[in-house]
């Protein structure tokens, strides 16, 4: 489940973006303005970000010449969502590191069709095989392994370690695994995260003490 970032500051068009995400099955967060976007940024990294340009606090050029500088964030797909239409503004905003544009008004499908192209093109450059310490991921066969043992894990769980081993070595919030994983980010629910962790950690055996926990934050994997 790809967790997608809007960054817009139009309430309808954010709103639009949305819902026609959320429809078609990927996890979203929406932000009105650069510092809350890049507040997030520090919690947990997004599959793609759709990005306006004409933002109330930062301009959206700064911003993807900001997440390429950045090594960190330096490949996460960027699709410019603008009403900024002449050939000067898209060659400034692909020159500044973004891999696709939109224009304003859009069709919401040419919206989707854009995205599924950059993530499946993001996912081919993307390494298969994610290993952390004796914990191997392979992403194409779906299968978990703890040195030489196969891990049999939930949707969640599996989803859950993922998460975990793409952001290592930092620490995500409860709130934002909880936004990432089961797509809602209401904080009352954030005990389901604690409760995946420790079947999690059981099931990985002594690997699962590479899980770690950041008291009053959330946890990482080291």
């Amino acid at each position: 489940m790809a967790l997608i970032y809007i960054v817009e500051d139009d309430p309808g068009i954010r709103e639009i973006e949305t819902i026609a995400l959320k429809n078609s099955n990927y996890t979203v967060a929406a932000f009105d303005r650069a510092s809350a976007f890049f507040s997030r940024m520090e919690d947990i990294l997004p599959d793609l970000v759709l990005l306006d340009l004409m933002l109330p606090d930062q301009d959206g050029f700064a911003i993807i010449r900001q997440i390429r500088k950045t090594p960190l964030t330096a490949k996460i797909p960027v699709i410019m969502v603008t009403a900024r239409t002449t050939e000067m503004d898209l060659v400034k905003g692909l020159d500044s590191g973004a891999d696709d544009y939109i224009r304003k008004p859009f069709s919401v499908m040419e919206l989707l069709s854009r995205i599924r192209a950059l993530l499946r093109r993001t996912a081919e450059n993307t390494p298969k095989l994610l290993e952390i310490g004796e914990i191997r991921m392979d992403q194409e066969r779906h299968t978990v392994f703890a040195g030489e043992t196969p891990v049999e894990l939930t949707y969640k769980e599996y989803e859950l370690l993922r998460l975990l081993m793409v952001n290592s070595p930092a620490v995500l919030s409860r709130e934002a695994i909880m936004q990432s994983v089961w797509d809602t980010d209401y904080e009352g629910e954030t005990r389901t995260v604690d409760m995946h962790i420790k079947t999690l950690r059981q099931k990985l055996g002594p690997s699962g003490g590479r899980i770690g926990t950041v008291r009053n934050v959330g946890y990482v994997l080291a």
